[in-house]
């Protein structure tokens, strides 16, 4: 039994050696096995939940976007086609509330800002319409409550305010705005504004260097004061101080193939999850210790069929759940942690 026992570890370290050979001194020993074996192993952390939502019959336009209200365990989605309701609200649990459409053309980002006293829910709005190139407040019941911008016309204007194609906002609970304008219209800048409306700070100039754009799609901001952009057209993240605006530093090492297109933290801070438009693919990125910017890590990916295109996406503050908007597969999906116990830090 001893010498079975030896002739097996002898076995053991031999073909660990000739992998070792192979990786580092390309060695075609076990170049075939080589292939199957993973150097890096990643985690998983999430799973599909197949059951959301109980009837997917509801989507029937392009989903552009989704919003979590975590406080009311509501899911907005909205969608963009003809004669159908742009406006979705689902329970977190996946039953369908209600449908509306009111003063909506063409939604391209949202992001739900309930308190204990109103539930509300944000739009840009990219159309060309009536209230096209604004971004509008509703209530749950699709009532409008306000409007940003100039509605119906484009442009670069400060006084009064004006957007082009507006993609994404995100609101802290203090109630301080914070914009990305220029999803390929005139504008490629990020604004803050104060919780009655006035400019806080402004970074708008189109280009490739710190505090410059090329499509800014998708904003968030993290437990440590950071101001997480994704600048799409130029291939990585770009990060700023929430009360300063001062630019803080940019990842690109993880996007050399293509830019992220959404942002948003896990509710325990730990990741920064991305999703990557045309390689179908959301990318879970370790966030930097408090006070640093870190590098890019990706510990764990999610690869979605081809061509379902993950355009943006929210997190649940309570569950960490993610629910993606797909306008390739027109439908959100939602993916739920392996470990539910997620301690949150956005209510």
């Amino acid at each position: 039994m001893a010498r079975l026992w030896l002739c097996a570890a002898g076995a053991a370290c031999l073909l660990a050696l000739l992998v070792l050979h192979s990786r580092f001194c390309g060695s075609p020993v076990l170049s075939e096995f080589g292939l199957q074996i993973s150097w890096r192993t990643e985690e998983i952390l999430y799973r599909l939940d197949v059951g959301w939502p109980k009837h997917s019959e509801y989507f029937t336009g392009t989903t552009f976007c989704v919003a979590v209200d975590s406080l009311n365990g509501l899911v907005y989605v909205a969608q963009r086609g003809d004669n159908i309701q742009k406006v979705l609200v689902f329970t977190e649990d996946g039953y369908f509330l209600r449908a509306w459409n009111y003063t909506v053309d063409t939604p391209h980002g949202m992001f739900a800002a309930s308190t204990l006293h109103e539930q509300s829910v944000w739009i840009t709005d990219v159309g060309n319409g009536a209230y096209g190139h604004t971004i509008k407040k509703y209530n749950s019941f699709g009532d409008l409550v306000q409007i940003l911008g100039t509605p119906g016309k484009k442009g670069t204007g400060l006084n009064p305010l004006q957007f082009d194609n507006p993609a994404e906002l995100y609101v802290e609970d203090t109630g301080d705005i914070y914009i990305v304008d220029g999803d390929g219209g005139l504008n490629n800048r990020l604004i803050k504004l104060s919780q009655d409306f006035m400019m806080l700070w402004l970074h708008g100039e189109n280009g490739t260097g710190p505090a410059k754009f090329n499509t800014p799609h998708s904003v968030t901001v993290d437990s440590a004061g950071q101001v997480w952009v994704a600048d799409r057209g130029n291939k990585r993240i770009q990060v700023f101080d929430k009360d300063t605006g001062e630019w803080l530093g940019a990842w690109n090492n993880c996007f050399t193939e293509e830019g992220p297109s959404s942002v948003r933290f896990t509710p325990d801070g730990n990741y920064l999850i991305v999703a990557q438009l045309n390689l179908s693919r959301l990318l879970f990125v370790a966030a930097p210790p408090v006070g640093s910017i870190g590098y890019c890590s990706v510990i764990s990916t999610i690869q979605l069929a081809d061509q379902v295109s993950p355009h943006l996406l929210d997190v649940s503050g309570k569950t960490g759940a993610i629910y993606v908007a797909e306008i390739g597969a027109k439908q959100v999906q939602k993916y739920v942690p392996l470990n539910s116990d997620f301690p949150s830090f956005r209510s």
